[in-house]
């Protein structure tokens, strides 16, 4: 009798005879899975609508199912972080231009030359750089965000302008005395031409480089009027001027000036010049009498200039800010900072509705103001 007999048991009586055969059979099927180690299990389809598995408390089964592993999937995260910090680099790139073109300096120091430019015509207002016009609002807020930096140490001006607003001009200069005040030397590096409105913000700095061919000077004030009455007549257009005093509509275009108007227009060209004189003579350690010896409005060259002192010295913009850095101290080569240098930031973010209504603004009072063209 064999011991291992599952049949020979002291229970064996109370089994079936089916149930003596079952507990055989199973018993033979996992000792031939440990006879042949290297056989391969094989893997059992599953018949269609029929479940892979066998539910494990359904009895009668006389085969093992192997459970179908279904492939690992692969994991995105890693994709996902790439375009993540992508993103984060370009709109960090854009933040970074623009404020670098804004004006903005990612490495401050305490050795730094302010860079501001008045270009184009003068105007009060204030418009963003680069649309042709330098207004006083936006020189005058550039002048003092560099005098409130502690790390500047001198201002430069790059002057590119024929002239305009003599109001303009003044609000500027009136910056420019305040800056000098606070210690902070301010230097004109003039480019093409520096007249008019334009050479009197130059004559209150403290130097002034220009080239030998700088167009500078022009000394003086001139107020124009339009005659359209010709126009008005040929076009059977007629009119009627409602007015509380005699020179109220002085320099409509719909007449000319009489003789009254013409010696009142004068006296207030003079009033303006001698206020320029006295301006300049006074930034350029001058006499009254001197000045308006060259004051006769004629455009000089940088070596006239030169010669009748109403520049200093010959040089380019990087010899305007090396000197600059020397008036303020600075030792080594001195930081560059541009406040309002014109940049694409400046177009985008400027108003469009403010700006052409400046511009139109401007254009309207100078061609078609009853007042005429008065500028310097």
């Amino acid at each position: 009798m064999n011991e291992n007999d599952p049949t020979n048991n002291e229970e064996g009586e109370s089994l079936s005879g089916n149930e003596r055969f079952l507990a055989g059979s199973d018993k033979s099927f996992y000792t031939e899975l440990e006879d042949d180690p290297y056989e391969e299990p094989v893997q059992e389809q599953p018949v269609s609508g029929s479940p892979l598995l066998s539910p494990p408390d359904e009895p009668g089964k006389g085969r093992m199912d192997v459970p179908h592993t279904p492939p690992e999937k692969k994991s995105n995260f890693g994709k996902y972080a790439a375009l993540i910090a992508v993103l984060f680099l370009i709109i960090g790139s854009s933040f970074a231009i623009i404020y670098y073109s804004a004006g903005g300096d990612f490495y401050p120091d305490n050795n730094r030359v302010a860079v501001i430019y008045i270009q184009g015509t003068m105007l009060t207002g204030s418009v963003p750089s680069g649309l042709g016009y330098a207004t006083s609002e936006n020189i005058c807020a550039s002048i003092r965000k560099a005098v409130d930096d502690n790390s500047v140490k001198a201002i430069v001006l790059r002057i590119n302008s024929g002239g305009g607003s003599g109001s303009a001009s003044e609000e500027i200069n009136t910056e420019i005395r305040k800056a000098q005040q606070a210690g902070v030397p301010v230097v004109t590096s003039m480019g093409d031409v520096a007249a008019s409105a334009a050479y009197h913000v130059s004559s209150s700095t403290d130097l002034i480089v220009a080239n030998r061919n700088t167009m500078t000077g022009s000394i003086g004030v001139i107020w124009t009027f339009r005659n359209m009455s010709a126009y008005y007549e040929e076009e059977g257009i007629d009119y009627h001027v409602a007015k509380s005093g005699e020179f109220k509509d002085m320099g409509g275009t719909w007449r000319g000036l009489t003789d009254e108007e013409k010696e009142y227009a004068d006296r207030v060209i003079m009033e303006n010049y001698n206020l320029f004189v006295q301006d300049v003579a006074q930034g350029r350690n001058m006499t009254v009498s001197e000045v308006k010896d060259i004051a006769d409005g004629r455009i000089y060259t940088g070596v006239s200039a030169k010669r009748i002192g109403l520049i200093d010295e010959y040089g380019n913009f990087y010899d305007a800010i090396d000197r600059a850095a020397d008036m303020g101290g600075i030792e080594g080569e001195p930081t560059i900072y541009y406040v309002n240098k014109p940049s694409i930031t400046n177009l985008l973010f400027g108003s469009k509705v403010q700006n052409d209504n400046i511009a139109e603004s401007f254009v309207s009072y100078y061609e078609k103001s009853p007042f005429g063209k008065l500028a310097y």
